[in-house]
């Protein structure tokens, strides 16, 4: 990922997150407004309905104590109070029902029973312990209209008026549909009330101001907990079209205490959902146009900054190939400017150093040159001098034995004219090291014709020396040219001979490093220095007491050809590694 496309993705990534934050900042206050509105509309239909509840119970209680004074109350509490017959009454409930609108109302003797029911007329002579609420407050009741059928209504008691009086009116209204229809809630907000008439829940008890609920069921689970706890609850429920809905459940008791009915309040959730689809699609259309913002910012950054760092990337690389006089263009006078031309500067002065430093090189090399060769050929000068000095001496001296003299010299001369041709000879390859002439081949073999060749000759040495090998036993494929591989790993095995006079072991492995070829060649000779490491691959540098000091920088040599890389690990007295990477070739 370039840095154009950072600076977008980091542009984009930020204006989203802003985004998405201010929309869920929002929607959370949104939400929260919503359920604040939610409770204060929950609580002001309460309210309402208490309030309607206890209005129409004053109401009743009223009409309950004009019942008590009508004067044929009185006179049939009267007759009832001297032993009248209770027959003769069996349907006044109904007429005095009718004319003081009331729902329900019985009228019931001191001991309990019911002389006459306007809402259950075979009811009579049954007993109704509702008159030990005589002269209280309104209250809810479950009233019984036959085997199978109750309502729920809101009653009172009062005992009919006189020394002599021995008579008690029981009346009341329906708690239904009409009792919430009076009720006036807002858009959005619903009453219903639920009968806790059957010991399970049925739906056919749930009634709202219009009546029938048809999705009842939706509601079973906070009518249930609050039928079976007794206390108000709350939940979420979404109706048949797929509305969502804050409901609340809040138990209506009877007298003597338990739940007689549930009131439900439902608020819609419609408008939240609404609000937060608003601020939702706000939220996309803001994150699309900051996007498109980023991307016009970025583009516009990439001009004036990414441009000039990638030009300034790519010099860098040019510079790292070898390309020391590449320059930028200098485009502006900020920072980017003042780091292209400072890139500038630093190319200049590089190529300048390079020079300074090829040149230093390249006489330091034929200064080392000249020393290596002086002191190899000054050894083999110095006998052909005493060994001519001798002959002439010979000849000056004693001519009888110049013939003597002479053919030693001769042989003396011979030896170390062959001593200087090799000396020579090793200064001419290491000049003329021929172009590697490469081919795809396994470098297993190669290893193994170096161990053929030295194996046995270690093992009869003086102080034998042990080969060991650890060959992949799988292909090790290489482009490379064999003789001179053989030659650069030939010289190591040599280098590691010499290092071990007095015996000891030489390992050899090679396998698969990843996308190279690792090849290990060690002995337990007397190592190194640190400072010797870092000196055994130049030209004609040398720690034994004869050489040239060119095998290891010819080594270096062959495996630099074959684009691979050596490199020395070694300790004193803990011997020495060698180990060679070669790219593998791949099939």
């Amino acid at each position: 990922m370039n840095l154009r496309q950072k600076i977008l993705l980091t542009f984009s990534l930020t204006v989203v997150l802003v985004v998405a934050a201010v929309a869920w900042t929002v929607s959370l206050r949104v939400r929260s407004l919503f359920e604040t509105l939610d409770r204060d509309r929950t609580a002001a239909l309460v309210n309402q309905f208490l309030h309607e509840y206890q209005r129409r119970g004053e109401e009743v209680a009223q009409r309950v104590d004009r019942v008590t004074k009508d004067e044929r109350v009185a006179r049939m509490a009267y007759d009832l109070a001297h032993g009248g017959d209770a027959a003769i009454y069996l349907t006044e409930s109904s007429i005095l029902a009718q004319e003081y609108q009331l729902d329900y109302l019985e009228l019931v003797e001191a001991d309990g029973s019911i002389v006459s029911s306007a809402q259950w007329p075979a009811h009579f002579g049954y007993k109704e312990p509702a008159i030990a609420k005589a002269g209280g407050p309104s209250f809810l009741k479950e009233e019984t209209l036959g085997q199978d059928r109750s309502e729920t209504g809101l009653f009172a008691v009062r005992a009919v008026p006189g020394a002599e009086s021995a008579l008690y009116v029981v009346a009341g209204e329906r708690l239904d549909s009409a009792f919430l229809a009076n009720l006036s809630a807002p858009a959005g907000s619903t009453l219903y009330l639920y009968r806790n008439s059957t010991p399970s829940f049925d739906a056919n008890n749930l009634t709202s101001a219009s009546g029938v609920v048809s999705d009842a069921a939706r509601y079973q689970n906070a009518i249930d907990r609050t039928r079976s706890s007794g206390l108000q609850s709350n939940a979420r429920v979404t109706t048949g079209d797929g509305e969502s809905l804050n409901l609340t459940a809040i138990p209506l008791r009877a007298a003597n205490g338990p739940v007689i009915a549930v009131l439900l309040v439902a608020n819609s959730r419609k408008e939240l959902v609404e609000a937060q689809q608003h601020i939702r699609a706000i939220a996309y259309g803001v994150a699309g146009v900051g996007i498109l913002f980023a991307v016009l910012i970025s583009l516009w950054i990439a001009a004036r900054v990414s441009r000039p760092v990638e030009q300034l990337a790519q010099a860098a690389r040019a510079v790292a190939a070898g390309d020391w006089e590449v320059q930028v263009p200098v485009g502006s006078n900020g920072e980017v400017g003042l780091l292209a031309e400072a890139f500038n500067r630093m190319t200049r002065e590089l190529v300048g150093q390079r020079e300074r430093l090829v040149q230093s090189e390249r006489v330091a090399a034929w200064r080392e040159l000249a020393r290596r060769l002086a002191h190899e050929l000054k050894n083999p000068l110095f006998p052909l001098q005493l060994t001519v000095e001798n002959m002439v001496r010979a000849k000056q001296v004693s001519p009888e034995m110049f013939e003597e003299v002479f053919a030693e010299g001769v042989a003396a001369l011979t030896d170390e004219i062959a001593n200087l041709k090799t000396i020579i000879g090793r200064f001419n390859d290491f000049s003329k090291m021929p172009k590697p002439q490469v081919s795809e081949i396994d470098l297993r073999d190669v290893l193994a014709r170096v161990i053929r060749l030295y194996q046995p000759s270690l093992a009869q040495r003086e102080h034998p020396i042990e080969m060991v090998a650890k060959i992949s036993a799988d292909a090790l494929p290489v482009s490379v040219d064999a003789e001179l591989m053989h030659r650069a790993l030939s010289n190591l095995v040599l280098n590691a001979m010499d290092a071990m006079p007095d015996g000891g072991t030489l390992t050899m492995t090679a396998e698969r490093n990843g996308s190279n070829v690792r090849t290990t060649i060690a002995d337990t000779g007397h190592g190194m220095t640190a400072e010797e490491c870092e000196r055994l691959f130049t030209p004609y540098y040398t720690t034994k007491q004869e050489g040239t000091g060119l095998g290891l920088a010819i080594v270096q040599s062959v495996i630099a050809d074959h684009h691979g890389a050596i490199v020395v690990e070694s300790n004193p007295g803990s011997g020495t590694a060698f180990v060679i990477d070669l790219p593998v070739k791949e099939t």
